[in-house]
Protein backbone atom coordinates (compact mmCIF):
# COMPACT_ATOMS: atom_id res chain seq x y z
CA UNK A 1 0.00 0.00 0.00
CA UNK A 2 1.31 3.34 -1.09
CA UNK A 3 1.50 6.42 1.41
CA UNK A 4 -0.56 9.03 0.84
CA UNK A 5 0.90 11.77 -1.13
CA UNK A 6 1.24 15.19 0.28
CA UNK A 7 -1.35 17.56 -1.94
CA UNK A 8 1.21 20.78 -1.54
CA UNK A 9 3.49 21.47 -4.62
CA UNK A 10 7.12 20.30 -4.04
CA UNK A 11 7.68 24.34 -3.39
CA UNK A 12 5.73 25.23 -1.03
CA UNK A 13 6.30 26.06 2.51
CA UNK A 14 5.85 23.41 5.11
CA UNK A 15 2.15 23.92 6.96
CA UNK A 16 2.20 27.04 9.83
CA UNK A 17 1.95 23.72 12.48
CA UNK A 18 4.84 22.53 11.40
CA UNK A 19 7.01 25.76 11.90
CA UNK A 20 6.83 26.70 15.41
CA UNK A 21 8.45 23.66 16.79
CA UNK A 22 11.68 24.62 15.01
CA UNK A 23 11.60 27.89 16.01
CA UNK A 24 10.44 26.77 19.35
CA UNK A 25 13.42 24.02 19.83
CA UNK A 26 15.92 26.74 18.39
CA UNK A 27 15.04 29.03 21.06
CA UNK A 28 14.50 27.12 23.98
CA UNK A 29 18.32 25.82 23.01
CA UNK A 30 19.10 29.82 22.99
CA UNK A 31 17.71 30.19 26.44
CA UNK A 32 19.18 27.08 27.94
CA UNK A 33 22.79 28.12 26.30
CA UNK A 34 21.95 31.43 28.16
CA UNK A 35 21.26 30.08 31.28
CA UNK A 36 24.45 27.69 32.01
CA UNK A 37 26.90 30.63 30.06
CA UNK A 38 25.00 32.77 33.22
CA UNK A 39 24.93 29.95 35.85
CA UNK A 40 28.97 29.39 34.95
CA UNK A 41 29.75 33.07 34.83
CA UNK A 42 27.86 33.55 38.88
CA UNK A 43 30.25 30.43 39.99
CA UNK A 44 33.82 32.07 38.04
CA UNK A 45 32.18 35.38 39.83
CA UNK A 46 31.77 33.63 43.13
CA UNK A 47 35.10 32.07 42.93
CA UNK A 48 36.80 34.95 41.97
CA UNK A 49 34.83 36.94 44.99
CA UNK A 50 36.76 34.50 47.13
CA UNK A 51 40.10 34.54 45.24
CA UNK A 52 39.94 38.25 45.96
CA UNK A 53 39.31 38.12 49.54
CA UNK A 54 42.44 35.47 50.00
CA UNK A 55 44.73 37.87 47.85
CA UNK A 56 43.75 41.28 49.87
CA UNK A 57 44.01 39.36 53.64
CA UNK A 58 47.14 37.72 52.63
CA UNK A 59 49.15 40.06 50.82
CA UNK A 60 51.17 43.16 52.22
CA UNK A 61 52.00 45.94 50.77
CA UNK A 62 55.91 45.17 49.49
CA UNK A 63 54.93 41.04 48.83
CA UNK A 64 53.97 41.39 45.29
CA UNK A 65 56.39 43.28 42.73
CA UNK A 66 54.78 43.09 38.60
CA UNK A 67 57.97 44.02 36.41
CA UNK A 68 56.50 44.63 33.60
CA UNK A 69 56.76 46.10 29.93
CA UNK A 70 55.25 49.24 28.52
CA UNK A 71 53.68 47.26 25.62
CA UNK A 72 52.87 44.10 27.53
CA UNK A 73 48.90 43.48 26.78
CA UNK A 74 48.97 41.16 29.84
CA UNK A 75 50.36 43.43 32.12
CA UNK A 76 47.62 45.85 31.68
CA UNK A 77 44.93 42.76 32.56
CA UNK A 78 47.13 42.22 35.67
CA UNK A 79 47.35 45.84 36.51
CA UNK A 80 43.55 45.50 36.23
CA UNK A 81 43.02 43.00 38.40
CA UNK A 82 44.90 43.71 40.90
CA UNK A 83 43.95 47.10 41.37
CA UNK A 84 40.17 45.98 41.17
CA UNK A 85 40.68 43.73 43.79
CA UNK A 86 42.42 46.33 46.07
CA UNK A 87 45.40 43.51 46.28
CA UNK A 88 48.52 45.79 47.21
CA UNK A 89 51.45 45.69 44.73
CA UNK A 90 53.93 47.45 43.32
CA UNK A 91 55.08 48.00 39.33
CA UNK A 92 58.54 48.58 37.71
CA UNK A 93 58.91 48.80 33.76
CA UNK A 94 61.90 47.09 31.92
CA UNK A 95 61.77 49.62 29.87
CA UNK A 96 61.98 53.13 31.65
CA UNK A 97 63.62 51.69 35.23
CA UNK A 98 67.38 50.14 34.59
CA UNK A 99 67.41 48.14 38.37
CA UNK A 100 64.36 46.58 37.01
CA UNK A 101 65.48 45.32 33.56
CA UNK A 102 68.68 43.99 35.48
CA UNK A 103 66.35 42.27 37.76
CA UNK A 104 64.47 41.00 35.17
CA UNK A 105 67.76 39.61 33.54
CA UNK A 106 68.82 38.34 36.89
CA UNK A 107 66.01 36.43 37.15
CA UNK A 108 66.37 34.75 33.73
CA UNK A 109 62.95 35.93 32.92
CA UNK A 110 61.36 34.87 29.50
CA UNK A 111 58.29 37.20 29.61
CA UNK A 112 56.50 39.53 31.11
CA UNK A 113 54.29 40.15 32.99
CA UNK A 114 56.73 38.28 35.74
CA UNK A 115 55.62 38.98 39.17
CA UNK A 116 57.55 38.58 42.74
CA UNK A 117 55.79 37.43 45.11
CA UNK A 118 57.84 37.17 48.35
CA UNK A 119 61.02 36.81 46.55
CA UNK A 120 59.15 33.82 44.74
CA UNK A 121 59.04 34.12 40.63
CA UNK A 122 55.96 33.71 39.10
CA UNK A 123 56.10 33.91 35.25
CA UNK A 124 52.51 35.74 33.64
CA UNK A 125 49.62 36.84 35.40
CA UNK A 126 47.54 33.77 37.10
CA UNK A 127 45.64 34.76 41.23
CA UNK A 128 45.61 31.35 42.18
CA UNK A 129 49.43 31.03 41.94
CA UNK A 130 50.27 34.10 43.73
CA UNK A 131 48.04 33.07 46.44
CA UNK A 132 49.33 29.62 46.62
CA UNK A 133 53.13 31.62 47.06
CA UNK A 134 51.49 33.59 49.94
CA UNK A 135 50.21 31.11 51.40
CA UNK A 136 53.24 28.51 51.34
CA UNK A 137 55.38 31.58 52.59
CA UNK A 138 53.38 33.26 55.28
CA UNK A 139 54.60 35.60 57.60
Amino acid sequence: MNAPQDPRPQDSPPPAADAPKPLRTLLLMGALIAAMSGGVLLIQGRGEQKLSAELQARAQPGDIRMISSQTCVYCNRAREWLTEHRVPFDECFIERDARCAAQYQALGARGTPTLLVRGQPVLGFNPERIAAVLAATSR
